[in-house]
């Protein structure tokens, strides 16, 4: 079987974001990306999950990565959970938003379907920084009419007990949240995951 229909039989998921999809300071096999795989395998969905997810990435280094993954990889749909890094860098919102475009439009050029996960971030850097970059995914996701997950850590974040000591990542029990959450919107792309594309 050749490569090319070997990727028609398996479509992939691909999931690109940093330390909150990439298991960081879980245990190997609890994140929530793991309890996507399940629930797939669960609905017999013949797609499969590739998670590109590093530790510390930026928006701008997964836009570095992105072309290679989208060549490699053919996914049918692609997860976007980037941002939080370069808001605690302090980085200009508008340097996140033309990062997370590129790679929006780059990933609907190649075919495939995209979910945007909003990050909403403390407000030290200030009240207006924190607005704006709450704003930045929703005004993304309806000006390039893909999906969004409004907040990432929608249940997650109020609740110091679903965080690690650093107060920063979530913790196992948190990662069932954070599926859920996910999960929930991927509704718009339920019959797609049920069958090849």
């Amino acid at each position: 079987m050749s490569i090319s229909s070997w990727a028609q039989v398996k479509p992939v998921v691909l999931i690109l974001g940093d330390s909150l999809s990439a298991e960081y300071g879980l245990p190997r096999g609890s994140g929530w990306v793991t309890l996507l795989e399940g629930q797939l395998i669960k609905d017999k969905s013949p797609w499969s999950v590739f998670n590109a997810s590093i530790s510390g990435e930026t928006s701008s280094g997964g836009l570095s990565r992105l072309p290679n993954l989208l060549n490699q990889k053919k996914p049918g749909i692609v997860l976007i959970e980037l941002g939080a890094n370069d808001a605690l860098r302090g980085l200009p919102v508008n340097q996140t938003e033309t990062n997370l475009r590129k790679m929006i439009q780059m990933s609907k050029k190649s075919g495939a379907k995209v979910l945007l996960c909003g990050i909403q971030i403390p407000p030290n850097y200030g009240q207006n920084y924190t607005m704006q970059f709450k704003e930045l995914y929703a005004q993304l996701a309806k000006q390039e009419r893909i999906e969004l997950l409004p907040f990432f850590l929608e249940g997650v974040a109020t609740r110091p007990e679903l965080f690690q000591a650093d107060r920063l990542h979530p913790n196992v029990e948190a990662q069932s949240v954070i599926f859920q959450n996910v999960w929930g919107s991927m509704a718009p792309y339920s019959s797609l995951l049920k069958k090849l594309p």
